[in-house]
């Protein structure tokens, strides 16, 4: 066969009955599983909708409380007065 000023040769493969028949469960397989995980998806999408629109909660606690008319600390106290010590691998040699 000549394509483009070239000539190129064309090879027949034969195959055994057996080899045909691996193919052949192989590629079932996987058209199979390609089915099942088509459905379990769609069934996944379709349950997460039903259980969104439901009145189940999700274990999220919520009270209804009033909140306190001033803050517990209006200002921030610092519980250390002064510069902190250094701790005693950071301090110097001593004199």
């Amino acid at each position: 066969m000549y394509i483009d000023g070239l000539f190129y040769r064309l090879e027949l493969v034969v195959m055994k009955k057996t080899e045909v028949k691996l193919l052949a469960v192989v590629g079932v397989s996987a058209a199979v599983t390609l089915g099942v995980l088509g459905v379990a998806a769609g069934q996944e999408q379709a349950g997460a909708g039903s259980i969104a629109s439901s009145g189940m909660s999700t274990g999220v606690t919520v009270t209804a409380t009033n909140p306190p008319t001033e803050a517990a600390n209006a200002v921030a106290v610092p519980a250390i007065k002064g510069p902190a010590p250094l701790p005693p691998e950071e301090q110097g040699l001593p004199g």
